[in-house]
């Protein structure tokens, strides 16, 4: 018998019935032990019912369909990471509802790595997409995993920012391993996938459907060791997570935005019920530092102009801006220069990398 086959049946047998599953598990230790056992013993199980129990016993012959599932698994190279595979994330499989098994492309060690889960809305700001990839990039250079979902907006930048800071990042799809969704980032999963992995919990060809990414979020905060949401509406997917990785038992942050944005509703919500309130990725490393013992080392700074080299004058424009855009006139009425100053200033700054110039004349701090 391969040994996919009695994982890929009870799976299909106990489909979104994920506790039970690693109940089963934890009393029979394998799937063999589990279609061997007594009806009796199986009814013993925690959350196990009679019909469920029954549909376990009733199995008899090998399906079509698992037999082609198993032929396109090995002749796509996809890694099949079953429970009691030595590279299931023990992170994960604490959490009350882990996936039986899940399909994999990529080449980073899932068990063991320091990973944080980085969400939010599909439809960011300007300020969001900045903080997204402010964090994302120093979070990685700290010697962090970066995990979100690929989708559209923040994870998105998230994945390219850990990518493209030297990183690895972990993508957990709401579809097939073999779907791209959404299709332009078809380039982005093949990138993952050479730099880290791309996981799915659903069987090869499995459309993106809109209950699939509530049960996606939580094996995203379940692989973390905290999540951070970067910008969210009041009724985000992202709060999901969010939700999910406080049942986990694990860290939720969140990226404080404009009261009068309503991309910024769900964040400013989890802050009042207890979220930590993230100003830069030292915020995020301290609640981590014993596990990050090489994490000050990578060259994260603070919102300060330490290790720049900055004239005064330099430096008060620099020390105004942050993610939130402020047009020029701002920047000279609050820093005291003058009209003339500022203006010949601001074009140095950009060209030493550390602000930047969006539309409408306004400028925000560079991700350095």
């Amino acid at each position: 018998m391969d040994e996919y086959y009695p994982w890929l049946i009870l799976g299909h047998i106990l489909k979104n019935r994920n506790a039970i599953s690693r109940c089963l598990i934890e009393r029979f230790s394998d799937p063999v032990s589990v279609f061997s056992s007594s009806m009796d013993d199986l009814c013993n199980v925690e959350g196990m019912t009679t019909d469920i129990a029954r549909d376990i016993k009733s199995f008899r012959h090998p399906e079509e369909k698992i037999m082609d599932e198993i032929s396109w698994i090995k002749g796509n190279s996809v890694r099949f990471i079953h429970m009691n595979h030595p590279d299931y994330p023990d992170r994960l499989k604490n959490i009350n509802d882990p996936p039986l098994y899940f399909y994999m492309n990529g080449n980073i060690p899932l068990k063991g790595s320091i990973s944080i889960a980085i969400v939010g809305t599909r439809r960011p700001t300007v300020y969001g997409r900045k903080a997204a990839e402010m964090f994302s990039a120093e979070l990685t250079k700290a010697g962090f995993t970066i995990v979100s979902g690929c989708a559209r907006g923040i994870d998105s930048i998230a994945h390219r920012a850990a990518l493209e800071a030297g990183g690895w990042s972990i993508g957990v799809l709401g579809c097939g391993i073999d779907v791209a969704y959404p299709r332009e980032n078809r380039g982005l999963m093949e990138e993952i996938s050479q730099n880290g992995a791309i996981i799915s919990e659903f069987s090869p060809g499995t459309g993106p459907e809109k209950w699939n990414f509530p049960q996606r979020n939580r094996i995203i905060s379940g692989l973390s060791l905290g999540t951070l949401v970067v910008e969210a509406a009041e009724k985000s997917g992202s709060l999901i997570t969010a939700r999910f990785a406080l049942e986990q038992g694990r860290e939720v942050f969140a990226v404080p935005g404009n009261i009068n944005s309503p991309y910024s509703g769900g964040t400013n919500n989890l802050i009042k019920q207890g979220a930590k309130l993230v100003e830069n990725t030292l915020d995020i490393i301290e609640e981590f530092k014993e596990l990050l013992t090489s994490g000050l080392k990578h060259g994260i700074k603070s919102n300060s102009t330490q290790g720049l080299s900055l004239s005064e004058d330099e430096g008060i424009i620099y020390g105004l801006l942050g993610l939130q855009a402020k047009h020029v006139d701002q920047i000279i009425k609050e820093s005291g220069l003058g009209t003339q100053r500022v203006i010949q200033l601001l074009p140095e700054l950009e060209i030493k990398g550390v602000i930047e110039q969006i539309a409408g004349n306004c400028y925000i701090k560079a991700t350095l």
